[in-house]
């Protein structure tokens, strides 16, 4: 029996997320220790290091976990000034599994779907959970995984391409690493 096109469609956005965080994950492993901290070119306030930008992005998710789903919960927030790459890997990887779920429950069809709106904090409108919602967290997401890569590179610590032309661009092998299966036309 084939699955209606919108169970496949979402089904998609679904693996796409579930690979979001191996892209993270991968830049946290080969990132230059020495980068964690730098401080960025040009340095002037209210501009973060790469440390505070995986604090940010973790401390979003957190934001929007107890905004559209509540009943996740999830680590405490990451200090952008304190915390090492190693909790900041641990604790992206629990908020990771958790948007998922949330993720998952926004686009089931069942009578106990719990996520029916996606809040992105009290600054912003509030929207109906599904398909703009994924778009968002991707989105902002992937825009500043390109500010750490870039800010690595303006900082002398540039990752290898194992990691980026060969790694988060190669979405077929982080779906078949996770265990998921590569989309079918």
């Amino acid at each position: 029996m084939r699955k209606p096109d919108a169970q496949i469609e979402n089904s998609g956005l679904i693996r796409t997320y579930a690979i979001n965080d191996a892209m993270n994950q991968l830049i946290l492993s080969r990132l230059e220790p020495r980068a964690w901290r730098a401080e960025p070119p040009g340095h002037r306030r209210n501009v973060r290091t790469i440390a505070a930008i995986f604090a940010h992005l973790h401390n979003n998710r957190l934001i929007w976990l107890k905004n559209s789903a509540p009943h996740r919960k999830c680590r405490a927030r990451l200090d952008p000034e304190n915390c090492t790459m190693k909790q900041a890997a641990a604790a992206h990887k629990k908020s990771a599994a958790q948007c998922l779920r949330m993720l998952k429950d926004a686009f089931s069809d069942g009578s106990k779907r719990r996520v029916t709106k996606f809040s992105r904090g009290s600054w912003a409108p509030t929207w109906p959970a599904g398909a703009t919602m994924f778009a968002y967290m991707f989105s902002h997401e992937a825009h500043h995984r390109g500010q750490i890569l870039m800010l690595a590179h303006q900082l002398g610590y540039r990752l290898p391409d194992e990691a980026v032309a060969h790694g988060i661009w190669q979405w077929d092998t982080l779906w078949k690493r996770a265990g998921l299966t590569t989309p079918r036309r």
